[in-house]
């Protein structure tokens, strides 16, 4: 493929998308010295149901070692805590802490105006066209790929 057509390229298309959405959700929570991976974390977290860490890294989409590497940064500034497994002395859950629940609530305000400025952009219609072409597209692909 030529390198003119890389901007016609699907995969770049949704490679830009992806890394404009998390540019501008990066600069809406930067005041409260989080990342977005972070933000994923507590939100999956904020069920207070607690998570193993193989399933925390497929609801948040990051792999093993970069989840643990988050996970130790949350770990230390006391958002999240590791605990043994009742059932399983070898698994180790993760919970959120009430200091997380209140920083996930700050974070939320934040994800929400980043996210009203991007409807605000592109309008409810093509808002909610785009997710459920992105939603439709996701499970399409696991499912053929």
């Amino acid at each position: 493929m030529p390198s003119s057509d890389l901007h016609q390229s699907l995969s770049f298309l949704l490679a830009s998308a992806n890394r404009t959405m998390s540019m501008g959700l990066a600069k809406a929570i930067a005041k409260e010295k989080m990342t977005e991976q972070h933000w994923r974390i507590l939100q999956v977290l904020s069920d207070e149901n607690g998570r193993a860490m193989g399933d925390l890294a497929d609801l948040v989409l990051m792999n093993h070692p970069a989840l643990t590497k988050n996970m130790d940064k949350l770990v230390s500034r006391g958002l999240v805590l590791r605990k043994s497994s009742k059932d399983d002395s070898r698994k180790v859950l993760v919970f959120i802490t009430n200091t997380g629940l209140s920083m996930v609530q700050r974070l939320n305000k934040q994800v929400q105006a980043h996210q009203r400025a991007v409807h605000k952009v592109l309008g409810e219609r093509k808002t909610e066209q785009l997710k459920k072409l992105l939603d439709s597209f996701v499970r399409d692909i696991e499912q053929h790929v």
